[in-house]
């Protein structure tokens, strides 16, 4: 994830399935503002699992491009077998797009056998994935006391948000202000992706005294002075 299209193309699809989830919130409410009910996910009238499908994809191809494709030799490991300090944010990236395959697959099954809890079953499971990718987040072992560490708060925010907003809507999945607020902010967590990439991997954007440093084979910003963070 730590290259430009690494951030924009992961951002991306949050910006689609927000705004995805976003329109059909309103579609629905305005249809029906009684009998409104807050869907996890939404179906598609020729193929009735494409949102899950494409999370799907785009997941395994985000784990293709952080542990075979990427690394130098084509796998993440060492030659004995262990895990390289340069490649531990390779696991971490790919160990959340792993969970977030887990909850498009499980809503499939969900979906499938139709159990009383589905709806509430497929929230919580979207829970736990936006948990543990503030988790990861938090705990990142990229630096993160320098620009991408701020980049980083701000995204924590907007992954919190999604947190919240999905865990309430086990409990309340009539609300609709609750559905609108996740929508938001899984659009913010995209949006800021795609910031992320341009601003950090593109020279012409590096705020003024900092400059790209090349590190254990990853590119990062770094600043001469502590001044050039606040600018």
């Amino acid at each position: 994830m730590g290259t430009l299209v690494g951030h924009v193309a992961p951002g991306f699809g949050f910006f689609i399935i927000g705004l995805w989830h976003l329109l059909n919130h309103i579609k629905n409410h305005a249809i029906n503002p009684k009998s409104y009910t807050s869907l996890p996910w939404f179906p598609t009238s020729k193929i009735r699992y494409l949102e899950l499908i494409l999370i799907m994809a785009g997941c395994t191809m985000s784990i293709a491009m952080e542990l075979f494709i990427g690394p130098d030799r084509h796998q993440p490991l060492d030659r004995d077998g262990t895990i390289p300090s340069n490649h531990l944010h390779n696991f971490e990236h790919s160990s959340i797009s792993i969970t977030l395959f887990m909850y498009a697959a499980f809503s499939i099954v969900l979906d499938k056998i139709a159990p009383p809890a589905q709806y509430g079953l497929t929230h919580l499971l979207g829970s736990i994935a936006f948990g543990q990718q503030l988790l990861l987040f938090h705990l990142h072992s990229t630096d993160h006391m320098g620009v991408e560490g701020q980049y980083h708060w701000l995204l924590q925010i907007a992954i919190f948000i999604s947190l919240v907003t999905t865990l309430l809507g086990i409990n309340y999945p009539k609300s609709f202000l609750n559905s609108f607020a996740r929508s938001l902010s899984n659009m913010f967590q995209g949006v800021w992706l795609m910031v992320m990439g341009f601003m950090l991997w593109t020279p012409q954007f590096i705020p003024k005294g900092c400059f790209m440093n090349l590190e254990e084979g990853h590119k990062v910003v770094r600043c001469h002075e502590e001044e050039a963070l606040e600018l």
